[in-house]
């Protein structure tokens, strides 16, 4: 009987953690995924190279091999398990992982070593109940990116963002700005008033704009980017007559990846049986007129199944103004470790102070 309870629950867990990813539109808040070529229905959505690092640790040091469930076939497992981005993306200075079993030495370690590199404290590590005696391994990253573009730009006027009721605040460059401004972007495709891109500049960093409609995956987007980037003939200088518009822009959240947890792990090199119990994951953004700050946080806290376990025109305007999406690279990086998609600015709205 106990034998059939246990099967039961884990099948609801199943179909819980399915219905949870495969959620229908939602207008009221920005879903961060855990993988950058992850499908969903949401309009406004986030993804940052954290919660991979954490699930590669786990592949290569814990599992050395791919994470596959029991009984369960999971798309987003199979597409985390390809390991589309990895610590290569990313310079040393900028992100810190840890893994190892899960003991309070690990989470001192851990708390040690991001606030000597960064002077961070963490906002998950606390989350975690490091006295269950079901604990086995706990996986953490940190990413962080304080950077400046090479110029400051300029305030503009605030205007409205797709068919809002209020305005917002923009940045950027119009036609009294000074020509100075005009080499801190790169245009990288202008095909026509509804299809283009640019790169705005910092020392180590891009921060790419893509103004486009489009409702595809990350992976999908950014691929057709290079595509246009690379086909497009015309003139890729900033000019005289080009104007840029950029909205001010922050985000902060925490979400658990509920779809992935729960589960049992197949694996014939551990003695343990294992499942993940939490795997969650923090992103703050904050875009102003003179760089952008980004910090998240991921952690998998993976644990022993001893028990059943509970379910959980004269010029070009690149203006930025309506549905777009942005990635953030290292200079000569071929992957980002970013991603948004925006199409409702209130999910986004900055409320600190403009920068004059």
């Amino acid at each position: 009987m106990k034998k059939i309870l246990t099967i039961a629950v884990i099948a609801a867990t199943m179909l819980i953690g399915t219905l949870a990813f495969a959620n229908t539109k939602n207008e009221t808040k920005v879903q961060m995924l855990p993988v950058f070529s992850a499908q969903t229905q949401n309009s406004d959505r986030l993804w940052v190279g954290t919660f991979q690092l954490v699930w590669n640790d786990f592949m290569d040091n814990i599992l050395k091999g791919p994470v596959i469930f029991k009984n369960e076939k999971s798309k987003i497992a199979e597409q985390l398990n390809k390991q589309e981005f990895t610590k290569s993306m990313l310079s040393e200075d900028s992100y810190y992982t840890a893994y190892g079993r899960t003991s309070l030495e690990l989470k001192e370690q851990i708390e040690k070593a991001i606030y000597e590199k960064f002077n961070e404290k963490s906002e998950l590590l606390d989350k975690i109940n490091w006295n269950d005696p079901n604990n086995a391994y706990l996986l953490y990253a940190i990413l962080k990116k304080d950077f400046s573009y090479t110029t400051r730009f300029d305030i503009l006027d605030k205007e409205k963002f797709n068919n809002s009721n209020k305005k917002f605040n923009y940045f950027g460059i119009n036609k009294k700005s000074n020509a100075s401004l005009y080499n801190s972007v790169n245009v990288l495709f202008y095909n026509s008033s509804k299809d283009y891109a640019v790169a705005i500049k910092s020392d180590k960093d891009e921060v790419i704009l893509y103004r486009t409609n489009s409702d595809e995956s990350f992976d999908k987007v950014f691929k057709t980017i290079n595509k246009k980037a690379k086909n497009y003939k015309g003139n890729k200088t900033f000019t005289a007559g080009d104007q840029l518009k950029v909205p001010f822009m922050s985000f902060k959240d925490m979400t658990n990846y509920d779809e992935l947890c729960n589960k049992e792990i197949k694996s014939k090199k551990l003695k343990e049986r294992l499942y993940i119990a939490q795997a969650m994951q923090t992103a703050d953004f904050n875009m102003t007129n003179t760089g952008i700050k980004l910090k998240s946080e991921a952690v998998m806290n993976i644990m022993t199944m001893s028990m059943p376990m509970e379910t959980k025109a004269k010029g070009r305007n690149f203006y930025f103004n309506k549905t777009f999406y942005l990635f953030m690279k290292e200079t000569g990086k071929s992957m980002p470790y970013f991603a948004t998609r925006v199409e409702n600015l209130d999910l986004y709205e900055y409320t600190k102070e403009v920068q004059k």
